[in-house]
């Protein structure tokens, strides 16, 4: 059984997406712990690329910072075996599908098993191509997280049908960054999903406030929340995991 499905299990899950290295690996690591004290219940963890497709100006900012700071993927790894010496929640790398080709596809797979690394989430691999991937992911117990977009309309069934982990739905089309309101029709996308598939599904891409997250999380299992937590990492420095906690408490009381 996925290890991802706990994060569903005690209610709506509070998702935070941090970029690992920006400013630096033990800040990220202080800013998880934080964000897990105060009720987050999956951490998604970026892996700098140099051109992240699916990402607006904060988070491509968040990569240039990592990646300007000298992080690697083998400097992540080493993060993140230290890092569940007592982190228990699911976590996930979201990277790109050219970081995990580059560093030769099974030993990041495997190395992702080795070091406690429950799924992988690449926004820029189509669904027709996942078979890259998927044989990979099976053979070391790595779930490989889909993502739904506005736009996948009839082929969202499908998706779903094959999907593992969770279920990603994209809120809106464009790339990752806050926005004042959400205007997609969720609740038909996950009346679609629902009847394909039990496996939990969040929102993520756009939500920055409380009540957007309540919305969000009232029509599926949960809110994914990136672009406004690296927002705090770019204001705050090292000094951001406190304001990080007090933010994922606000967001996870209004769930």
């Amino acid at each position: 059984m996925s290890n991802i499905k706990s994060a569903f299990e005690h209610g709506k899950a509070f998702i935070a997406f941090i970029t690992c290295g920006d400013p630096d690996l033990e800040t990220t690591a202080a800013a998880i712990r934080a964000a897990v004290e105060n009720g987050a219940s999956l951490i998604e963890l970026g892996i700098p690329f140099s051109d992240p497709t699916a990402e607006g100006p904060v988070i491509q900012g968040a990569n240039l910072r990592a990646l300007n700071g000298g992080v690697t993927t083998d400097k992540i790894f080493a993060f993140v075996r230290e890092l569940r010496r007592d982190v228990t929640v699911p976590m996930v790398f979201m990277t790109y599908a050219n970081v995990v080709f580059s560093y030769d596809s099974e030993r990041f797979i495997s190395t992702c098993r080795d070091i406690g690394i429950d799924g992988l989430i690449l926004p820029d691999l189509p669904y027709e191509e996942k078979e890259e991937f998927l044989p990979l992911c099976h053979k070391y117990g790595v779930d490989l997280i889909s993502l739904i977009a506005p736009t996948s309309e009839n082929r969202i069934a499908m998706i779903a049908k094959e999907a593992e982990g969770f279920l990603y739905i994209v809120s809106s089309l464009g790339v990752t960054g806050t926005r004042s309101e959400i205007k997609t029709d969720l609740a038909s996308i996950v009346d679609v999903v629902r009847q394909n598939t039990d496996i939990p599904c969040a929102i993520g891409f756009g939500i920055s406030t409380p009540d957007q997250a309540h919305q969000m999380a009232a029509i599926s299992d949960g809110a994914i929340v990136g672009s406004a937590i690296i927002k705090i990492l770019e204001k705050y420095g090292k000094d951001a995991p406190k304001y990080v906690g007090e933010y994922v408490k606000n967001m996870t009381e209004k769930l």
